[in-house]
Formats: structure tokens, C-alpha cells, sequence
């Protein structure tokens, strides 16, 4: 009887998947992205100081600059004779260069006077907060730290 050999099972030849290169144009993806991204400054950087619990018992000397935002994003300020003043009126501007420059000399009158200078922002319950996030940037830029919310309003806004 002849003996038989026996003969190894056919391996299956299932094609391979490299993935090294997948891996690698991952990586190369993760640091475009890393690169490319912009850092935003978040509010909690901001460096405002909020009003305490207990209102002060001495009225500042210097009035507050009251700025108004209403719910379309347009940003006023009321002036010494009770009109609002329309400044920047355009929402997806992120810069206010106008209310820059009134906060630049508000904050220079302050200054002149041995005063800090205070603004009080009045805010309409449907504005973006984005837009009110624009506003306290626009301050902190002009180095106003000393800001209050306030939802008074005066005898000639009824």
C-alpha cells in the first residue's frame, strides 16, 4: 500500500487592508485642523468686575454711560439730553469700532476727572448673546472693568 501524503490545506488567500496610510492621513489631518484653528478668547478671560449684592451709598460723580442694545443687535448709547443714539447697526459686525471710540473717551473723561469709569448695559431679553458678548469685548479692549446689567428704565423710555 502506497502511502499518501498528506498534503497541507490550501490557505485562504483573503486580501489584506493596510491601514498605515489611513492612519497616516489622519495625523495629518489632526494637525491641519491643530494649526489652522483659531484661538477665540472665551468670557470667563474677561477681566469685568460685576456689581456687588449692596448698591454703594455714594452716588459716583461722572454719570454712567448707559449703552442699549435692542433685539435686532443694534447698539445705542443715551446721551446727556435722554435721546438714544444710534452707533453701530450693523449684528454680525464683531468689532464696534464706533462704540470703541465713544468708550475710548468716556474712559479718557473718567480718567481726567480721578474717576473710574462705569457703563451700565441695558439689554433687550431677545438680543443675541453673541451681540452682548461683542459689547463686553468692545470694553474690556478700552480697559473698562466696571460694568453693571441694569433693566430700569428711565420716565422718558415709557
Amino acid at each position: 500500500m502506497a502511502r499518501r501524503k498528506k498534503s497541507q490545506p490550501f490557505e485562504d488567500d483573503e486580501p489584506g487592508l493596510d491601514i498605515s496610510s489611513l492612519i497616516d492621513v489622519c495625523f495629518l489631518l489632526l494637525i491641519y485642523f491643530l494649526v489652522t484653528t483659531q484661538i477665540v478668547k472665551k468670557e470667563q478671560e474677561l477681566n469685568t468686575s460685576l456689581p456687588a449684592n449692596t448698591p454703594s451709598t455714594t452716588p459716583p460723580e461722572l454719570s454712567p454711560m448707559l449703552i442699549l442694545l435692542d433685539q435686532e443687535g443694534k447698539v445705542f448709547i443715551k446721551t446727556e439730553s435722554g435721546v438714544d443714539e444710534l452707533l453701530e447697526s450693523d449684528p454680525d459686525s464683531r468689532l464696534l469700532p464706533v462704540l470703541s471710540q465713544r468708550l475710548n473717551l468716556y474712559r479718557s473723561l473718567a480718567e481726567n476727572s480721578g474717576q473710574e469709569p462705569l457703563v451700565q448695559l441695558r439689554v433687550d431679553g431677545k438680543t443675541e448673546q453673541q451681540r452682548v458678548i461683542d459689547v463686553l469685548n468692545a470694553l474690556a479692549k478700552e480697559n473698562i472693568t466696571k460694568i453693571t446689567f441694569t433693566d430700569l428704565l428711565d420716565q422718558t423710555d415709557k
